[in-house]
């Protein structure tokens, strides 16, 4: 197990001390309005990592199981008048406390390198063509294993081995931008990256995407994996920084959190969820969006709405849709349950919150559900397909560009 230095146990307890156990935060805690257990609260977590670090008692597997099942969607925070960061103080304790050997270990071995996401989906597409994923998730032994929990999502129609360096923009140049692929995305929602890729070209936007790029590193730190997540990000830094460009495009709202704070102190790089760049892009007076008349619901992935607070530039993005009627999904303020790899470490859980999700989507069945993040989309997608509803999940931009005449092809084969 590992253990804070001196000095790092005096910082978390500085931060944990903030908390003045006021309560504010109880109605904003999903694993607290599910259970009620004072010890799945915030100001109960931070109560035990308190005793912890004062070394009143030791981290057990009951500490850990009460921290563990928290999803980090950092509602808390947005509610707390003591504004105690309390995401940054549940990293450190991961980081600092946690033991070896971790649930997701295999996950995060997967995303390190881009080569083993790409082959993985292969053997994936394998999965799905002949029903091998669904077979082996009947086994008693297996159906818990986070990669064979991934067998049951529904996936692009294709997924790119190798993408292109460079995108030239379509008609008058605007500039350059990079787009950070992702490890889950390249792999699991291909289609929104060429989406994309597709929007930004025509908006007049030249896309680069350095094939040195790494995972975020946003699953190692929410797994405690400190060392893995710090190599990761000057990876990230290294390949991003050679290509002299301004603007670093995430796709993935939970990814453009942590690369945020990846780049935070790079000069002249700034990190934009798409949503954001594309509502105040230049160039949309020359493109031509055919009118969808549809209500599309719009879920808030939690990155958004209590980490950067934008979660009003999908819908801005959206209403560019001529006659589309955009609409909050009804519960948004409570976390749909992936939260990141949570949906595979602690699947009962997730499941309890993605029901809220599914009668909030049954009560007011919608063609089209929107989100920007896709861990949510994901969860989303599973929870529709197994209750049999006819709405399709897709990410913003996604269903803009198909308004834009983008064909679900593979815009990597298109340029140089």
């Amino acid at each position: 197990m590992n253990s804070p230095s001196a000095g790092e146990a005096t910082a978390l307890l500085e931060e944990a001390g903030r908390c003045v156990a006021c309560g504010l935060c109880l109605p904003f805690c999903p694993t607290y309005r599910k259970i009620g257990s004072e010890a799945d609260s915030p100001r109960g977590r931070i109560a035990m990592i308190q005793g912890v670090l004062s070394g009143h008692f030791s981290p057990s597997a009951r500490f850990w199981r009460h921290l563990d099942l928290c999803l980090g969607c950092r509602a808390c925070e947005n509610a707390c008048p003591s504004r105690v960061t309390y995401g940054h103080l549940l990293d450190s304790v991961r980081a600092s406390l946690a033991p070896d050997g971790r649930t997701t270990r295999e996950l995060r071995w997967l995303v390190q390198k881009p080569w083993r996401l790409t082959w993985f989906g292969v053997v994936l597409r394998g999965w799905h063509a002949f029903g091998v994923g669904r077979l082996l998730q009947r086994i008693p032994g297996l159906r818990r294993r986070p990669l064979l929990q991934l067998a049951g999502t529904p996936l692009p129609a294709f997924a790119p081995l190798r993408w292109r360096k460079r995108y030239p923009a379509a008609g008058t140049p605007r500039g350059d931008v990079a787009l950070f692929l992702g490890c889950v995305a390249r792999v699991m929602d291909a289609a929104t990256l060429n989406a994309a890729v597709y929007v930004l070209n025509r908006l007049g936007y030249t896309v680069h995407v350095p094939r040195g790029q790494a995972c975020c590193g946003g699953l190692h730190r929410q797994d405690g994996d400190r060392d893995a997540a710090e190599a990761l990000a000057r990876q990230n830094i290294r390949a991003f920084s050679a290509l002299r460009v301004s603007t670093l495009i995430s796709v993935a709202s939970g990814c453009g959190v942590t690369l945020t704070e990846t780049f935070a102190a790079q000069e002249g790089m700034a990190v934009r969820e798409i949503s954001e760049f594309l509502t105040a892009a230049e160039g949309w007076p020359h493109i031509a969006i055919q009118p969808l008349p549809a209500v599309i619901r719009v879920h808030d992935p939690c990155s958004l709405a209590n980490v950067t607070h934008g979660q009003d530039y999908p819908y801005r993005l959206l209403r560019r849709i001529p006659q589309a009627r955009v609409e909050p999904l009804p519960g948004n303020g409570q976390c749909c349950g992936a939260a990141g790899s949570y949906f595979l470490r602690q699947p009962a859980m997730a499941a309890a919150l993605l029901d809220d999700k599914m009668e909030a989507i049954r009560r007011k069945e919608a063609p089209y559900l929107a989100t920007s993040n896709v861990g949510c989309a994901l969860h989303l997608a599973q929870g529709v397909q197994a209750a049999g509803l006819h709405t399709a999940v897709m990410h913003p931009v996604m269903l803009l560009a198909q308004q834009m005449g983008y064909k679900n092809r593979d815009e990597s084969r298109q340029a140089n």
